[in-house]
C-alpha cells in the first residue's frame, strides 16, 4: 500500500524543482520509513538536476538528509520509529570491501546510490498510487532527501541520541564526512604537517577544520576563486589564503612551505587544470587526494559529531538555514560561502 509525500522533483533535468505530489511504493523488509526534518543542499544535487551528472525526468535528488524513524521492515534491528537518524549512502552489507568496514568501496555501489531504484530494480517513489509503472528516479545516494518522507535501505541510516540537532548534522551524509574524510581516512595528515586544500565550499571546509582543528597541521593553506571563502577559511583553522584566480599559485603555496610544496593537499572541486596545480604544489614525498566519493557512514558520522561537540568541527559558523517552500531562495545562495539546509 502505497503514501503520499511532498518532494521536490526535478521533472525534465533542466535544473529546474517543483514541489509536487509522489507517493511512497510499500516498504520491503530491509528499509526504513523516514520522515524528513532537514536536508543539506549539494552541488552534486544541482549538478544532477541540470543534467551535468547522470539523471532522468522526474527524479527526487537529495543525499543529506536527517529524520525520524517512521517505521521499519521485518528485517531492520538497529532503529526502531521514533528513533533520531541521519542518512548516508547504501551498500550490499554482504560484499568483501562491505565486511572488512569499507563500504564507500561496496562492489555495488553505482547501482545502489545512482541508478534511481532499489537494489532489486523496484522503484521507491511512484507518481501514482500503488503503479509500479509510474516509478521515478530515487532512492538518489540511497535516499532522495528532498521529500518529506522517504524509504532507505538499513544501511543507509545511522542512529544518532535523541535531541540531537538534525538540521545542523543533515550534511554529515555527505559533504562533512567527504572532506573530512579526505583528510583523516584517506591522507592520514599527520599533526604538524602542511596542507593545501583547493575549493572551499561546504566540502573544502570541512577539509580545512579536520587538518587544523582536529590532526592539529601545523599549515593549512586554503585556495578558492572566492575571498569571503578564503576569509572563512582562516576563521575555522586555515593559516593561509591563496586566491585561485591567480597565475602564480603554486609558487605562492612553495613560498608558504619552502622550499618544494606542502605534504599533503586535498582537491575539492573536480576540475582537472585544479587537480594539476594541486599535484604541482606538493613537496617530496607529497600525497594528494582528489574527492568524489562519500566516507564511511556509523562509524565516522558519530567521530565528526563527537569532534564537534569538542569544537574541533565547527560547521554551523557556515550553514544557512531555509524554510522547505523557499527551495528556490537556498539554491540562488549555494553559490556563496554557506552551506545550504532545507528543513
Amino acid at each position: 500500500m502505497s503514501c503520499s509525500t511532498t518532494a521536490l522533483v526535478v521533472p525534465n533535468v533542466d535544473g529546474k524543482f517543483e514541489l509536487r505530489e509522489v507517493y511512497l511504493n510499500a516498504i520491503q523488509p530491509d528499509e526504513v520509513l523516514v520522515e524528513i526534518h532537514a536536508s543539506g543542499l549539494c552541488h552534486t544535487d544541482l549538478s544532477c538536476a541540470e543534467g551535468i551528472l547522470p539523471c532522468r525526468p522526474n527524479a527526487v535528488l537529495g543525499h543529506e538528509g536527517a529524520g525520524v524513524v517512521v517505521s521499519i521492515g521485518s528485517d531492520v534491528t538497529h532503529v526502531s520509529p521514533g528513533d533520531s537518524v541521519l542518512l548516508s549512502f547504501s551498500h550490499c552489507e554482504r560484499c568483501p570491501p562491505c565486511i572488512t568496514g569499507h563500504p564507500a568501496y561496496c562492489h555495488s555501489f553505482n547501482d545502489r546510490n545512482f541508478g534511481g531504484s532499489r537494489a532489486d530494480g523496484t522503484p521507491a517513489m511512484l507518481l501514482e498510487p500503488n503503479d509500479p509503472s509510474t516509478g521515478i528516479f530515487s532512492t538518489f545516494f540511497g535516499q532522495s532527501s528532498f521529500a518529506r518522507h522517504t524509504l532507505v535501505h538499513r544501511s543507509s541510516v545511522v542512529k544518532v541520541p535523541q535531541g540531537t540537532d538534525l538540521a545542523l548534522y543533515a550534511p554529515m551524509g555527505c559533504g562533512m564526512q567527504t572532506g573530512a574524510g579526505a583528510v583523516l581516512n584517506a591522507l592520514d595528515v599527520k599533526p604538524g604537517s602542511s596542507v593545501a586544500v583547493f575549493g572551499v565550499g561546504s566540502v573544502g571546509m570541512a577539509a580545512v577544520m579536520a587538518a587544523a582543528k582536529i590532526r592539529g597541521a601545523r599549515t593549512v593553506i586554503a585556495i578558492d576563486l572566492q575571498d569571503s571563502r578564503l576569509e572563512l577559511a582562516k576563521k575555522l583553522g586555515a593559516t593561509h589564503g591563496v586566491n585561485g584566480g591567480a597565475k602564480d599559485v603554486v609558487e605562492q603555496i612553495r613560498k608558504i612551505c619552502p622550499p618544494v610544496g606542502v605534504d599533503y593537499a586535498v582537491d575539492c572541486t573536480g576540475v582537472p587544470a585544479v587537480i594539476r596545480t594541486m599535484i604541482d604544489c606538493l613537496g617530496t614525498k607529497g600525497r594528494a587526494a582528489t574527492v568524489g566519493a562519500p566516507g564511511f557512514g556509523k562509524c565516522f558520522i558519530p567521530f565528526l559529531m563527537e569532534a564537534h561537540r569538542k569544537g574541533q568541527f565547527p560547521m554551523d559558523e557556515f550553514i544557512a538555514y531555509y524554510d522547505f517552500k523557499d527551495y528556490e531562495k537556498a539554491i540562488e545562495d549555494r553559490s556563496l560561502a554557506r552551506l545550504s539546509r532545507l528543513c
